[in-house]
């Protein structure tokens, strides 16, 4: 089996910014059998998804940069190098929308949309 946290082009998590986190929690809860642990973070709590021992996906409310925006799944892809994946969107045509951007203890992330507009996310996560 490939482990998805370090292998190039493997999607590795889903992402929901909603406008309830705790609801949607309840409702996705219900509707698939996922399990939750809540993390708190600065900006409210995180929602981390589980199906039996493995962590799947989150559910946040929308961050101050994202005010206004519908609730929304993201869909994250494991990369090598991030940065280095950033430039090469921008050499294939497509638009980096949010730059490489840390995410403590975790790893690190770009938002892009491709030449046709569709948004996806590329994460290299930190090693342990």
């Amino acid at each position: 089996m490939t482990d998805k946290m370090t292998t190039h082009g493997m999607p590795s998590w889903l992402e929901l910014m909603t406008t309830d986190a705790a609801a949607a929690s309840k409702f996705y809860s219900e509707l698939f059998g996922w399990t939750f642990e809540t993390m708190p973070m600065p900006d409210g709590d995180y929602h981390v998804a589980a199906v039996g021992d493995e962590k799947i996906a989150g559910i946040m409310a929308h961050p101050p940069e994202a005010a206004g925006t519908p609730p929304n799944w993201g869909n994250y892809i494991t990369v090598d190098d991030v940065d280095s994946f950033a430039d090469k969107v921008a050499s294939l045509g497509g638009t980096v929308v949010v730059p490489p951007t840390d995410v403590p203890g975790v790893g690190r992330f770009t938002m892009f949309q491709d030449p046709q507009g569709a948004m996806l996310s590329a994460f290299t996560y930190v090693q342990e």
